[in-house]
């Protein structure tokens, strides 16, 4: 009995300082940033423009604005990545998005690519309305010809931008009702409610969103399971719901034409002017 005790205690001591190392390094797991640009939209054949934006709290941030074929009178999508790499990861995005017909500004969180500072939940958040405010403010940009779209943590962040500006459009993709669902699926042996510090709720914020709405997810994703968007697509009130195929970090790839296809269908739909396949 007395060595079982010593077990217990050990195994239970154990347990305490690995809950408490999570807790403390959990911004690791959340936030997976690379400072080394691959590449620029000039090497997929693209005009781009650097831009830099500085938040409400002072933190300088990089991005590129991408115009687009139609001229400049385009509508303009913002993207808001996901938790890993940085902008110059997400080319393929870009020239989607440009042969519909949008011009992009796509922008790197605080301690992202070049942008300064160190990523927290209230931080990406300042920089999603900072990008916003350079769209509708410094370029003079009509909000109802902005499309907010958003990717994995990034659909957290543009639900969020959502709740308080009023967009042309929205459209979540591979989205999680939950930072704390998320991690509980994931980490099941651990109170993960309990450590979170970062919420990223946007199963409480997608009732709030009256811009046209659009989800998108894989039915195949291994990452983030379909039923956080069939919860999201039920709470929304007004969404339309786009499936897609494929993992995770390739859905958007892997639907092929029909990926494109439901994008335009909807953003034709929300009153977007796009170019003509």
């Amino acid at each position: 009995m007395a060595n079982l005790f010593k077990i217990l205690v050990l195994a239970g001591l154990g347990y305490a300082l690995m809950t408490g190392l999570i807790f403390v390094t959990q911004d690791r797991l959340v936030y997976m940033p690379s400072s080394n640009l691959t590449g620029t939209p000039e090497r997929i054949g693209l005009d781009y423009e650097d831009v830099e934006l500085v938040t409400a709290d002072g933190v300088r941030l990089h991005g590129w604005f991408v115009p687009s074929p139609q001229g400049e009178e385009s509508p303009v999508l913002l993207f808001l990545h996901g938790n890993a790499g940085n902008i110059s990861h997400r080319l393929h995005s870009l020239q989607l998005f440009h042969e519909l017909g949008l011009a992009v500004l796509i922008i790197d969180y605080r301690g992202y690519g070049r942008s300064a500072g160190r990523p927290d939940e209230a931080g990406t958040y300042a920089d999603a309305r900072a990008a916003w405010e350079y769209l509708t403010e410094a370029r003079s940009i009509a909000p109802d010809s902005v499309v907010v779209f958003g990717r994995s943590l990034g659909a957290a962040v543009a639900a969020d931008l959502a709740t308080g500006v009023e967009p042309g459009a929205v459209i979540l993709e591979s989205a999680f009702t939950s930072a704390a669902d998320l991690g509980a699926r994931h980490y099941p042996w651990l109170p993960v409610r309990a450590l979170l510090r970062h919420e990223y709720d946007t199963l409480s914020r997608i009732e709030a969103i009256t811009a046209p709405l659009l989800l998108a997810h894989s039915v195949d994703d291994e990452i983030v399971p379909f039923a956080h968007t069939e919860r999201l697509y039920a709470a929304a009130g007004q969404a339309r719901l786009l499936e897609m195929e494929g993992g995770h970090n390739e859905a958007f790839l892997a639907t092929g034409d029909a990926y494109l296809e439901g994008l335009r269908a909807f953003l034709t739909e929300a009153g977007i002017e796009l170019d003509e396949p």
